[in-house]
C-alpha cells in the first residue's frame, strides 16, 4: 500500500537531486528573488532557470507571483519540513544501531581485558 504522503515527498526529493535547484532554494532562504536573480550565479538562460523553478514549484518548495513582467519567487518551507520528518526516522534508526554497536564493542573489550583504542587495529 502506498502512503498518501509518499507522492509529495517523491517530488521534493526529485527536485532536490539537482545541485542548481538546491542552490536556488538556498538563495530563496535569504528572501524573495526574481528569475533573473536566481539565474545570475549560473551560466544559464532565464528559460532554463524558469524550468528549474517549475520543478521546485511542482514539488511545492517554491511559490511564484507574477508582478507585471517580473516573476518573483519565495521559498515554501513546509515540504522541506515533511522531508526532514521522514529523514529523522532514519536518523534515529542509525543512532540506535550505532549505540548498540558501541555497547557491543565495549562489552567485547571488557571481556578481553584489552580496551580498544580508536585508530589502532584490533
Amino acid at each position: 500500500m502506498v502512503e498518501s504522503k509518499s507522492l509529495p515527498l517523491d517530488g521534493v526529493f526529485q527536485a532536490l537531486t539537482d545541485p542548481t535547484r538546491r542552490a536556488m532554494l538556498r538563495s530563496l532562504a535569504a528572501g524573495e528573488r526574481n528569475i533573473g536573480e536566481l539565474a545570475a550565479p549560473f551560466d544559464m538562460s532565464l528559460a532554463a532557470a524558469s524550468k528549474h523553478v517549475k520543478v521546485l514549484e511542482r514539488a511545492g518548495l517554491v511559490r511564484r507571483v507574477i508582478q507585471g513582467r517580473t516573476h518573483v519567487c519565495r521559498l515554501d518551507p513546509a515540504p522541506l519540513a515533511a522531508a526532514n520528518e521522514w529523514l529523522r526516522y532514519y536518523e534515529q534508526f542509525w543512532t540506535d544501531r550505532l549505540h548498540a554497536l558501541d555497547a557491543l564493542l565495549k562489552a567485547e573489550d571488557g571481556a578481553s581485558g584489552h580496551p580498544h583504542q580508536r585508530g589502532t587495529p584490533r
